[in-house]
């Protein structure tokens, strides 16, 4: 009875994550109305400024957090790696750690 339980929990949360995960993107690789595609470096760019972007698309229709007419892989690498910068691994990031090494 134990292990039926385990499993049905299991189950559950497996079903909750997977109801999470986001569809398909299909104006990816697409161009804009100007015709241009977002690569890797406007996906690092967009990453840089992720935090600011989200503030303002909170209060606005016309400004997005993605870019939804990319390149795919590579603008999700560029985004992915400017957000990591900007967040954790890099700008920010580094003083903090140096700061907890030498104790202050």
């Amino acid at each position: 009875m134990r292990n039926i339980a385990w499993l049905g929990c299991l189950l559950i949360l497996f079903m909750a994550l997977a109801s999470c995960a986001p569809g398909p993107n299909t104006l990816e690789k697409t161009a804009d109305g100007e015709g241009r595609i977002a690569g890797f470096w406007r996906g690092l760019w967009h990453g840089l400024i992720s935090p600011i972007t989200f503030i303002i698309s909170i209060f606005t229709k016309s400004v997005r957090l993605y870019e939804v007419h990319n390149s795919g892989t590579w603008y999700n690498f560029g985004f992915v790696l400017g957000a990591g910068l900007f967040l954790q691994g890099g700008i920010l990031g580094s003083r903090k750690a140096r700061k907890r090494r030498r104790g202050y």
